[in-house]
């Protein structure tokens, strides 16, 4: 662990902590070293991109960090919480109250609203449905979409699905924002322009982020780049 992230002001204090991290597979017999170690500190404010080749491990890590997936050796610490100790209800509250979630494609329930979309993970977190369509549509539109608040995801273009599906990770004001290729599936300029929209909403917001993707010129966008290089996290 490093000195900063051992600091006692809460400033200072990461929202993310990997510390040793492995994840290992077995393939039949044979093992398969995916990550092979490493620390990754992330603070509030501060975004950062993984970079790397698809079948790095970038999934995997991003999977550990949101605590979707146990490491096979190391700590996951989170909004300052030994993540790698807690039980699975536990970890179920830090990932519903400190994390927003962001994938390659979109998973909106296709019978809801864009603003039902939303606004669920705030009525799942316990809010007055009142509140969580408030806070949904004040969402939507910073996202532009406005105009698009009764639109069902199949009445919505890819870029609008997925600016939908960035205001819903950010429905229960988390701590840390995980991205996992977020405009994988669009084509180049409107995935540009999504990707600019995800950065410039981070920082508003002053969220931790870590946002894989293997295009250089988008990771250039933000405050610093990791690599996953032979399994081992290098910051670049």
């Amino acid at each position: 662990m490093t000195d900063r992230a051992m600091k006692d002001s809460p400033q200072d204090q990461p929202v993310l902590l990997l510390d040793g991290v492995t994840r290992r597979f077995s393939q039949g017999s044979e093992q398969i070293d995916v990550l092979k170690g490493g620390q990754l500190a992330i603070y509030p404010g501060e975004i950062v991109a993984l970079v790397g080749p698809s079948g790095s491990g970038k999934s995997t890590l991003l999977q550990i960090a949101g605590l979707l997936e146990p490491p096979t050796s190391g700590k996951v610490w989170v909004a300052g919480k030994d993540a790698s100790r807690a039980k699975e209800g536990e970890r179920t509250r830090l990932r519903r109250d400190h994390l927003g979630f962001v994938y390659q494609f979109h998973h909106l329930l296709p019978e809801f609203s864009a603003l039902e979309n939303v606004a669920m993970p705030r009525i799942i977190q316990g809010a007055k449905p009142s509140e969580a369509l408030a806070r949904a549509k004040d969402l939507l539109e910073q996202m532009g979409l406005g105009h698009r608040l009764d639109h069902r995801p199949a009445r919505l273009s890819g870029g609008e699905q997925q600016r939908v599906a960035i205001a819903r990770a950010l429905a229960n004001q988390p701590a840390l924002l995980l991205a996992d290729e977020p405009t994988g599936n669009l084509d180049p300029e409107t995935g540009h322009k999504v990707f600019e929209l995800l950065v410039q909403t981070a920082r508003q917001y002053g969220l931790a982020a870590l946002i894989a993707t293997h295009n250089l010129d988008m990771a250039a966008l933000m405050d610093r780049q990791v690599s996953l290089q032979d399994g081992h996290i290098v910051q670049l």
